[in-house]
């Protein structure tokens, strides 16, 4: 089962990997939009991490919905509503229990990924934060591992895709041959959840 402290240990290894590459953020950011994905992140995630330290929440739903919380409030931009959209409803699906399967994580984020792209309006092949994390939650069937694979695979698909959503759809085909930096963050949150998943004693399966 997947405790509290398994959700902490995802969210603080999300901030790290995203303290880690926010320059690469940025700089795939600089192409099609503001510059600033990786930098907002970095805040954001920091202040994930400082809150979960000061609340220590017991439940994982807990746990992502003060985390989609904290990013609401500290993220500018997109970032900030969709990752926090994406984290409280996987939250709200995850409900109360102090202990939740690897099949109740993957149904929840499934909920998740579809109030963002409820929110975004963005459809796979939209080059968003979409075309990682639909693939990433499909994958959840078959292990972690396999989900991280495919969130990666997903983001550099986004490379000759045309940006249809946000601020890099204004570019119109010149958004072509750029990666999308949502994308790109959706696939290092997922490369922490495999990550923590190979740390947990015995296995997650």
């Amino acid at each position: 089962m997947l405790d509290a402290y398994f959700f902490r240990r995802w969210m603080t290894a999300t901030a790290s990997a995203v303290d880690r590459e926010a320059g690469r953020l940025t700089e795939l950011d600089s192409a099609i939009g503001d510059a600033d994905h990786g930098s907002n992140l970095r805040r954001g995630f920091a202040a994930v991490t400082a809150a979960l330290d000061e609340a220590g929440p017991s439940a994982p739903g807990d746990v992502l919905a003060l985390a989609g919380r904290t990013l609401i409030s500290t993220v500018g931009g997109a970032s900030g509503p969709l990752y926090g959209t994406l984290l409280r409803r996987t939250a709200k699906a995850l409900g109360p229990e102090p202990g939740v399967s690897a099949d109740q994580l993957r149904r929840a984020l499934v909920e998740g990924v579809e109030a963002v792209g409820r929110l975004g309006g963005a459809r796979p092949g939209d080059q968003t934060m979409i075309d990682a994390l639909v693939p990433a939650v499909a994958a959840l069937e078959e292990s972690f591992a396999a989900a991280a694979g495919a969130a990666l695979a997903g983001a550099e698909g986004t490379v000759p895709m045309r940006a249809r959503k946000g601020r890099a759809s204004y570019l119109g085909e010149r958004s072509v041959g750029h990666q999308d930096p949502g994308a790109a963050s959706a696939a290092l949150l997922m490369a922490a959840l495999a990550e923590t998943a190979a740390a947990t004693v015995g296995g997650v399966r």
